[in-house]
């Protein structure tokens, strides 16, 4: 079986090859999130405990949560579910497709796994080395949290930006790139809103004086309408009473 192993504190990750079947008996019968300490793994891994994400068999399907057999199972999946890409899939449709389940076992080819804590030694190639985040945070409450900041401070001053590298060796690097901050509270957008909720307002009072001169249109209505009633049940009234007259 092969172990992937991810530091997310570092970005790194190494793949290690396991043949003893002792070192493989601390990951059998576990679950999908699963906390596993490595200690049987080697001196190196003393101290680390490591937690179960995902693996593959040997024939390439991955492992699914919340199916609890090592068996390889076949459900129905739809677009958006987990094991499910759903390319070509329309809305509401679902496939048969071919998964394993949740728990650990010999028909495990790959394992993918993270450090949750670290030991007091070194695995070189993955906490001896640090990888930089390419891109930064986009969100302006992201940014907030990873620099400390309050709501009174810039955000735009502190958003991350990369140099684009130059197109031949030895030449000017190009512009540097950032992106766009997304949820940012700007006195343009305030004013925005404002516009748009001046013109809700308007609607709502336009609408209601509009029901209110409809709702009097039609009490003028229904009272001609009364009258007229009225004027005819008169007219019959006196129809009656001048033939009993003449007879």
């Amino acid at each position: 079986m092969k172990l992937n192993l991810a530091n997310p504190t570092t970005g790194c990750q190494k793949m290690f090859e396991l043949e003893d079947d002792k070192k493989l008996g601390i990951f059998m019968e576990k679950r999908l999130a699963a906390e596993v300490e490595a200690d049987a793994l080697g001196d190196e891994f003393k101290g680390y405990v490591l937690k179960i994400m995902g693996g593959q068999d040997k024939q390439g399907f991955p492992m699914k949560q919340g199916v609890l057999t090592k068996d390889r199972v076949k459900l129905m999946l739809g677009k958006g579910e987990q094991c499910c890409r759903g390319y070509g899939q329309r809305k509401g449709e679902k496939y048969r497709k071919s998964v394993r389940g949740c728990i650990v076992g010999h028909a495990i080819s790959v394992l993918h796994c993270i450090i949750v804590k670290k030991g007091p030694e070194e695995i070189p190639g993955l906490t001896d080395n640090s990888i930089p985040r390419r891109l930064g945070p986009k969100r302006a409450s992201k940014i907030r949290k990873l620099f400390n900041l309050t709501k009174d401070d810039d955000v735009r001053k502190f958003v991350i930006r990369r140099e684009v590298p130059a197109k031949e060796e030895g030449g000017k690097p190009r512009d540097s790139k950032a992106p766009k901050i997304q949820r940012l509270v700007t006195p343009v957008t305030l004013q925005r809103k404002r516009h748009r909720m001046a013109i809700k307002k308007s609607r709502q009072m336009k609408a209601k004086a509009e029901a209110a001169e409809y709702a009097k249109l039609l009490a003028v209505r229904a009272k001609e309408a009364k009258e007229k009633k009225m004027e005819k049940l008169s007219q019959r009234r006196s129809q009656r009473d001048s033939a009993r007259k003449d007879e």
